[in-house]
C-alpha cells in the first residue's frame, strides 16, 4: 500500500469511526466496541485484509494515546469538588488494584492453569479502568451519578493505570528473567510512584507560569505549548525511572485545575485531541487482533471477565471504600463503572514483546474481557443506576469523614 493509499484509508476509517459513534450513542452501545469493531473488520480477518501484527508499534501507539487521553482526563476533573475524595480513590486505585489483581491471578492460577505469576500478571493488566468509557456511556444516557462516584471512579481510573502498570511491569519482568519475586522490588515501586508525582507536579506548575507570563502572538501556540506539557509529562518521567502515567495524570490535574485566560480553550482543544486519540488507539488495537483466536478463548475470558466483574472488582472496592464509611449504593455503582478500556490491551502487550510462552493466550483473553466488559457494563450501566436510585443526588454523607 502506497504513502497515500495509507493516508486515505486513514481518513477513511476516522470518518467512518466518527459517524458509526452518533448512531452508536443514540441506540446505547459503547462507542469502544464501535472503534474496536471498526478495526476488527478493517484488519487481517476482516473485509479489509490489512495485515498489522507489530505488537511495539502498537504499544508506543498505545502509550502515547493514553498519555494525552489521561491529560485531557486531569483537565476535565473537577479539581475543586474530586479533591474531597482524593483518599479513597487513591486506595482504591492501590490497594484496590492490588485485591483485584489477587483475586483475578488465584482463579487463572486454578482454572486456567497459569502460574501464580503469570496469573497476577494477568489480573494486574485487567484491573485498570477507562473513565472515559463509563461516562462517555452514562452522558449518552443522559445520566448524572453525582460528585461523589463520578469523583471517586474519575480520579481512580487517573491514578490505577499508574498501579497496573507498575505491576505488569513487575510480573513480567520476573517471568521474563525467571527469578523470585522479591519483597525487594517494593520501595522501587514507590520510589517511581514518588517520582512520576514530582514530576507531574513540575510540568503542571512550569505550564501554569508560562500560561500566565508568556504573551504569544498566535493564539494557536498555546496549544502546541500544552501538547509538549503533556509529552514532557510523560517522558520526563519516565527517563527518570519514574512512573509517566502517574505524572501526566497529575500534571493534567493540576494545569486544569488552575486560573489562566486560555484555560477554557485549551481544555476543549485536548478534549478533541483525546476523542482522536481514543479513536485512532482503538482502531489499531482492533487491527492487531484475530477474530478467531477470540472464539479459542471465549470460554476462558467468559471466565475472567465474570470473576473481574463480580468477585475482584467488588472485593476491590470493598476492601478501599468502607473504612471511609460509604454507603452500600455508592460502593456498587462505583464496581460496576469498572468499565476496561484501552488500557488494559496495551499493557497486554508488554508480555508479548517479551516474548513469554503464554503471552498470546494472555492478550487474547484480555481483549476478550474487555469487550465483554463495554457490552455488558456499558450497556447495563443506565439500568444499574437507575436500581440503586442514583440520579445525580449525592447519599447524605456521615459527618466527621473524608468522603
Amino acid at each position: 500500500m502506497s504513502f497515500d493509499q495509507s493516508v486515505l484509508l486513514i481518513a477513511v476509517l476516522l470518518g467512518f469511526s466518527v459517524i458509526a459513534s452518533k448512531f452508536a450513542t443514540k441506540l446505547g452501545i459503547p462507542v469502544l466496541l464501535v472503534f474496536i469493531g471498526i478495526g476488527m473488520v478493517a484488519g487481517s480477518e476482516g473485509l479489509g485484509g490489512i495485515e498489522f501484527t507489530d505488537n511495539r508499534l502498537a504499544q508506543h501507539l498505545g502509550v502515547l494515546a493514553l498519555s494525552f487521553i489521561l491529560f485531557s482526563g486531569g483537565m476535565d476533573t473537577d479539581w475543586r469538588t474530586a479533591r474531597r475524595y482524593i483518599a479513597p480513590a487513591g486506595v482504591l486505585a492501590t490497594i484496590g488494584v492490588l485485591a483485584t489483581a489477587v483475586a483475578v491471578g488465584l482463579v487463572a492460577q486454578g482454572a486456567l492453569g497459569f502460574s501464580l505469576i503469570e496469573g497476577l500478571l494477568l489480573g494486574s493488566i485487567v484491573a485498570c479502568t477507562d473513565s472515559a468509557a463509563v461516562f462517555g456511556q452514562v452522558r449518552g444516557a443522559g445520566i448524572r451519578l453525582g460528585n461523589r462516584i463520578q469523583s471517586i471512579v474519575e480520579l481512580e481510573s487517573g491514578f490505577n493505570d499508574t498501579t497496573a502498570v507498575a505491576l505488569t511491569i513487575l510480573f513480567t519482568g520476573v517471568l521474563s528473567s525467571k527469578e523470585e519475586l522479591s519483597w525487594l522490588v517494593i520501595p522501587k515501586v514507590i520510589l517511581e510512584l514518588l517520582i512520576g508525582i514530582g514530576w507531574g507536579i513540575i510540568c503542571a506548575k512550569v505550564g501554569v507560569i508560562v500560561m500566565k507570563k508568556v504573551r504569544l502572538e498566535f493564539q494557536a501556540m498555546y496549544q502546541v505549548i500544552s501538547i509538549a506539557l503533556a509529552l514532557a509529562a510523560y517522558s520526563g518521567a519516565a527517563v527518570l525511572h519514574g512512573n509517566g502515567f502517574m505524572a501526566v495524570y497529575l500534571a493534567g490535574l493540576l494545569f486544569g485545575a488552575a486560573e489562566f485566560h486560555q484555560r477554557k480553550g485549551l481544555g476543549k482543544f485536548h478534549d478533541g485531541l483525546a476523542w482522536l486519540m481514543q479513536i485512532a488507539m482503538f482502531l489499531v488495537l482492533g487491527l492487531l487482533v484475530f477474530p478467531s483466536k477470540l472464539v479459542d478463548i471465549s470460554i476462558l475470558g467468559l471466565l475472567i471477565a465474570i470473576v473481574a466483574m463480580f468477585v475482584a472488582r467488588p472485593i476491590g472496592v470493598a476492601i478501599s471504600l468502607t473504612p471511609f464509611r460509604i454507603d452500600w449504593r455508592t460502593q456498587a455503582m462505583v464496581s460496576w463503572c469498572g468499565l476496561r478500556g484501552a488500557a488494559p490491551i496495551v499493557l497486554a502487550t508488554f508480555p508479548l514483546l517479551a516474548q513469554m510462552p503464554k503471552a498470546q493466550t494472555l492478550f487474547d483473553v484480555v481483549f476478550f474481557m474487555v469487550l465483554f466488559s463495554a457490552l455488558v457494563q456499558g450497556l447495563s450501566l443506565p439500568w444499574v443506576a437507575r436500581m440503586l436510585g442514583l440520579k445525580g443526588d449525592d447519599p447524605a454523607e456521615p459527618t466527621g469523614t473524608t468522603a
